[in-house]
């Protein structure tokens, strides 16, 4: 090695560079340019998944209005807006919310006639909620065929109508919902909706005025009058109905909400909103007794029960501890509520209610015998034609039949069993948490429609339908065939 010195600095003569490789060589070389496939190729940066075979995705471009927007909309519009404020000329169908789902349906529709468009893959929620459907299509061809006055037409009519909007929230809830966090978001909206619909219950019970006549938005107008306020087991006690169409709706949809506020009072992100959540599940539980309603106080005993098994037992204690400090509070503030409460159990074999309800049996069944498997057709047992059913499950025999009662059976268990195996699929405990309380709803639904005729009542039915769709998403979620990806929503291949 040899060396010289310069500068006072001393330089070695370095090693000439190694050769490189003709191989080697390639990285330098500009890479051909691909053809573009023919075939649709799915981008690798879509969210929540990567597509495959029997996998998921949800396709969004530059647009930041999706299906959980949409659905968001839907709840803004039926919690918040009295169920008589219509479009004008179109009846009950004519309620913002409901407009709403019908345009979701028909967004789901024209996802199937396009490859590109992202709602692909196995979800049983969709088989339950066609064998529904067939059942309405069935009964309603057979009222066609039996011919039908002009009002049984136009409400059969308006029943098929409200079934596509029942479809669209079902399903894009189900298949159009992107990710478990817009899943949540969805949710958070419906409970924050519920405890502002509860708060104008106890503002109407505490002011005996019904608020919702101050409720006036250009372009919609009244079908009919309020539901109003009403005096139930004296004392100068009232029944109160928020925005819903009735008192007991009024109280199930509260009980439907009782099990997300739990859930996200929580689990949710950060302390303030934990805290907000339980205050809103607290108003939302306060507000059900209001309603002077045996069907609520049953709903919200069945969804705590739902959820008593995904629930360690200090979260038991802390929930009884709770439940009792809000009768005590309830007590309190009004008394004779609680009291008036017991005496609709205690004195319920003296009820005209109950009466009326057990009578209706030997009229619906002799109905029922004349035209036993689809019934008379659907939406024509109009209550004003014939009489009044405070049950669901009559009112479907009658419509819809045999055929359309295992249809019903169907459609509530399917969300309740689809919510189960996510359940069990569930990897976390917030995710089981959640599906506990999605399952509580459906089944609840299931129950009450012995008490009430409540497919008639549209807040309840989009309440339903949300969590049906939620079931199946969650289905989807934890489906193990299921890539979950975090990164941000990429652009389409073009």
């Amino acid at each position: 090695m040899t060396s010289s010195t310069m500068a006072g600095q001393t330089r070695t003569a370095q090693a000439p560079p190694t050769p490189v490789a003709p191989d080697d060589l390639r990285i330098f070389k500009r890479k051909p340019k691909r053809k573009r496939p023919t075939a649709y190729r799915p981008s690798p940066d879509l969210l929540p998944v990567l597509v495959d075979d029997r996998t998921y995705a949800s396709r969004r471009r530059h647009s930041h209005v999706d299906a959980a927007s949409l659905l968001i909309l839907v709840i803004v519009l039926i919690q918040l807006l009295p169920s008589r404020l219509v479009v004008p000329d179109l009846t009950s169908v004519g309620r913002p919310g409901l407009l709403v789902g019908l345009l979701l349906a028909v967004w789901w529709l024209l996802s199937k006639l396009h490859p590109r468009l992202a709602m692909m893959g196995p979800q049983p929620m969709r088989w339950a909620f066609v064998v529904y459907l067939l059942s309405l299509l069935l009964s309603y061809a057979a009222g066609q065929f039996r011919g039908m006055p002009t009002l049984e037409a136009n409400s059969a009519d308006r029943a098929l109508l409200g079934a596509l909007a029942f479809m669209g929230i079902i399903f894009m809830t189900a298949d159009g919902v992107p990710t478990r966090e817009r899943l949540d978001d969805v949710q958070r909206v419906l409970v924050y909706c519920t405890a502002i619909n509860s708060m104008l219950g106890i503002l109407q019970f505490i002011t005996k005025k019904d608020l919702t006549q101050n409720i006036v938005i250009p372009g919609l107008t009244l079908q009919g009058e309020l539901v109003g306020l009403a005096d139930r087991g004296g004392g100068g006690l009232i029944r109160v109905a928020g925005t819903t169409g009735h008192y007991i709706e009024f109280s199930v949809v509260m009980a439907f909400a009782v099990p997300l506020g739990i859930h996200y009072a929580r689990y949710a992100a950060t302390r303030f909103e934990r805290r907000l959540f339980l205050l809103s599940t607290l108003v939302i539980a306060g507000s059900i007794p209001l309603a002077l309603s045996r069907t609520g106080i049953l709903a919200v005993a069945v969804a705590i029960v739902c959820m008593w098994p995904a629930w360690n037992w200090r979260f038991r204690f802390n929930v009884v501890v709770v439940t009792m400090g809000l009768l005590a509070v309830l007590s309190v503030v009004r008394p004779g509520l609680l009291g008036t409460l017991r005496s609709l159990f205690s004195n319920a074999e003296d009820d005209p209610s109950i009466k009326g309800r057990t009578e209706d049996y030997d009229v619906v069944f002799q109905y029922a015998s004349e035209r036993p498997w689809l019934g008379r057709g659907t939406g024509t047992f109009i209550p004003e034609l014939y009489r009044y059913l405070d049950n669901q499950w009559l009112m479907t025999l009658m419509n819809n039949g045999y055929l359309g009662i295992a249809a019903m059976v169907v459609l509530h268990f399917a969300g309740v069993f689809l919510a189960i195996i996510a359940f069990r699929r569930a990897e976390t405990e917030v995710d089981r948490h959640l599906c506990a309380a999605i399952a509580s709803v459906p089944l609840v639904a299931a129950l009450t429609g012995l008490t009430f005729d409540s497919f008639s009542f549209s807040t309840f039915v989009v309440v339903l339908g949300l969590q049906l769709g939620a079931a199946g998403a969650m289905w989807r979620f934890t489906h193990p065939a299921r890539t979950t990806r975090g990164a941000a929503v990429g652009a389409l291949n073009r």
